[in-house]
């Protein structure tokens, strides 16, 4: 199989340095703050792979937002013009956790669902 490789018309390397506090926010509300520290760590650590839009939604059981939410309608424009989108931050627990970039991975969805995302992924054990 031939190695996926980061769409750099689209997509930043890694994520921006502001993606990582967004995610200990979203984490707090569901984790133990000295687990969402720990997280947030191992996040910068970790590689960036490629996930299917439409995989990185099923394992998170989340909805696909309308293409007419404001973030979502946002993240489309940007593509379209040339500017690119940060990487998302995700975590496996019982189901995928989306720590940041929920509204990234849907704008994709629209754009193709079978486009790679690049992602950094960590485990909450």
């Amino acid at each position: 199989m031939a190695e996926r490789k980061i769409n750099t018309e689209i997509w930043l390397k890694n994520p921006r340095h502001s993606n990582y506090p967004a995610a200990a926010d979203y984490l707090d509300l569901l984790l133990p703050r000295s687990r969402v520290q720990k997280i947030v760590a191992e996040l910068k650590k970790e590689k960036t792979v490629l996930k299917k839009a439409k995989d990185i939604l099923r394992a998170s059981q989340l909805p696909l937002l309308p293409p007419e939410n404001i973030h979502v309608k946002e993240n489309i424009a940007k593509v379209k013009s040339g500017k690119k989108l940060s990487p998302v931050l995700l975590v496996r627990s019982e189901r995928l956790i989306i720590a940041d970039g929920y509204h990234r991975v849907c704008s994709i969805y629209y754009l193709s669902e079978d486009f790679d995302i690049p992602c950094r992924i960590t485990d909450n054990r």
